[in-house]
């Protein structure tokens, strides 16, 4: 039989997202990670209007994919495809990705303007167009994301926590990449205000 690397082919049951420890942990993430989406769409549409609060949460979301060392963004689309259609997340993560990018050289673009809607957006303006010392964030955060979808993908091929070898032998290393990346988002949400008030730092 033909074999399509990116497919998952033991089929995933209904019954087993409930019946199945680490899968019934990601469907309650799944659909925590939902209304939280709905619920700050439906803000920014009450602020901003629906046009501007349409594009404001689509920035935000490529914000998350590729600015945090977790891949609670793209798992939005991840969870489905995979239970759908049985192509795995880190290979549906890498679309998640290029759509992420896309988005956001479309934007920078064609409305740049989007950007200064609010302080996150700023911040992620300010991220994309200073190459050093802030895209140092984005490959972090592409490193942990990738190595979090992996335990993910785990989790889906597994019933119990104790089965989970890769997590077991990587889990320290999504750790440090996470601190590093928190840290330095950290530093450049601390840059950033310095510069809106003016005041210059040295690097």
């Amino acid at each position: 039989m033909f074999h399509i690397p990116f497919l998952h082919h033991d089929k995933i049951q209904s019954r087993h997202l409930l019946q199945h420890e680490t899968k019934r942990e990601v469907v309650w993430r799944f659909l925590l990670l939902i209304g939280i989406v709905l619920a700050y769409t439906a803000f920014l549409a009450w602020k901003y209007g629906f046009a501007t609060g349409g594009i404001v949460a689509v920035l935000t979301w490529s914000f998350f994919v590729l600015c945090t060392p977790v891949a609670d963004a793209g798992f939005i689309l991840d969870f489905p495809l995979r239970v759908l259609f049985r192509v795995r997340m880190l290979y549906s993560e890498l679309l998640v990705w290029i759509a992420a990018f896309g988005i956001n050289i479309a934007t920078l673009f064609f409305s740049p303007a989007s950007y200064d809607t609010n302080f996150l957006t700023q911040l992620f303006h300010t991220i994309l167009t200073q190459p050093y010392p802030y895209w140092g964030i984005i490959i972090l955060s592409m490193m942990g994301t990738f190595l979090s979808v992996l335990f993910g993908d785990e989790l889906m091929d597994v019933m119990h926590h104790r089965d989970r070898i890769l997590h077991h032998a990587h889990h320290f290393q999504w750790h440090v990449i996470a601190t590093v990346v928190v840290f330095i988002l950290v530093f450049a949400g601390y840059h950033y205000l310095l510069k809106q008030l003016g005041v210059a730092l040295p690097i």
